[in-house]
């Protein structure tokens, strides 16, 4: 009896181990999701914000955009953020599989942020780069 109670416990033990060894980091499933939205919005591979990354990545377009309306220019705010919309449509069209485990907001923030990517709108660090945006727009 003992013999089949220590056999269940060790093969409990291990199981546990195998699990927990094979499950991911939010940062690792982010890094997959971007990963997966490379190449449907055409932003570079080396390209990997984390989640965190990305929200600051769409705020500062945001923050732009809200800037450049503010100063007369609503225009040029539309094409910008028409422009993002359609690479954003292009990049999400279905979710991909690897993005499933993130929730929306995760999800929506690496989408956006991969867009932006994938406009050349991002400066050396990869953060948004409003003057890459303008001439963007004017190309």
């Amino acid at each position: 009896m003992r013999r089949a109670t220590y056999a269940l416990l060790v093969t409990c033990l291990l199981l546990a181990a195998a699990t927990a060894g094979c499950s991911k980091s939010d940062d690792e499933k982010a890094e997959d999701c971007v990963s997966a939205l490379t190449e449907r919005t055409g932003s570079d591979s080396a390209d990997t914000p984390t989640v965190g990354e990305a929200e600051e990545r769409v705020d500062a377009l945001d923050k732009t955009l809200a800037g450049i309306v503010r100063s007369g220019y609503a225009g040029v705010a539309k094409d910008a953020a028409d422009a993002v919309e359609k690479k954003t449509k292009e990049g999400g069209k279905s979710r991909p599989e690897a993005c499933e485990p993130l929730p929306k907001d995760d999800y929506n923030a690496l989408l956006m942020a991969s867009a932006i990517g994938g406009l050349g709108w991002t400066g050396a660090g990869e953060e948004f780069d409003k003057l890459k945006m303008v001439e963007g727009l004017d190309g």
